[in-house]
C-alpha cells in the first residue's frame, strides 16, 4: 500500500514541476504574441530546430464540449509531456490536458473548454534547449 502511495506522490510531484516550468515560461510567450507585427503565433524554441504543430477537432463548441487537439513534434523525445495552454488577461496558464509524444512523433490530447467566449490555446513542451510552444489555435466556446 506504501509504494502504490509512494508512487502516486511522485507522479503529482513531477507533473506538478512539469506545470511551474511551463508556466513560468508562459509570460514570454504571451509578451511576443502582443509584439507588434507578430503574425499571431506563438514562439518556438528560438533556435528553429524544435516544434510544435497544433489542429483542432473543432472551431466551435458548446461550453462543457470535448475537442480534440493533435498534431506533430520535431525536435521533442518520444514520450515528453505536452500540456494545452490557454490565455486569460494576456497571460498563458496551463490547463489540465496532457498528453505524451507517440511514436511516430504525434500526439492528440482531450480537452473540456467551459469558458463561454473565444479560447486562444497553443501547446507547449520542453526540450534539451528549452520550452517549445506550438501557433495559437482558436475556439469558439458558446
Amino acid at each position: 500500500m506504501t509504494s502504490v502511495l509512494r508512487h502516486h506522490c511522485l507522479r503529482a510531484l513531477g507533473a506538478g514541476a512539469l506545470s511551474v516550468a511551463l508556466l513560468s515560461g508562459g509570460t514570454a510567450g504571451a509578451l511576443a504574441v502582443t509584439t507588434p507585427g507578430s503574425s499571431g503565433s506563438s514562439p518556438g524554441s528560438g533556435d528553429g530546430s524544435a516544434s510544435i504543430s497544433v489542429k483542432a477537432g473543432k472551431s466551435s463548441v458548446k461550453a462543457g464540449e470535448q475537442v480534440v487537439f493533435s498534431g506533430r513534434t520535431k525536435g521533442l523525445k518520444i514520450g515528453s509531456p505536452l500540456v494545452l495552454q490557454h490565455e486569460k488577461s494576456g497571460k498563458w496558464t496551463s490547463l489540465r490536458a496532457t498528453s505524451k509524444i507517440k511514436k511516430g512523433s504525434s500526439y492528440a490530447l482531450l480537452a473540456k473548454l467551459n469558458t463561454k467566449g473565444t479560447e486562444h490555446l497553443r501547446i507547449a513542451g520542453v526540450n534539451s534547449s528549452g520550452k517549445v510552444y506550438s501557433p495559437t489555435v482558436t475556439v469558439k466556446v458558446n
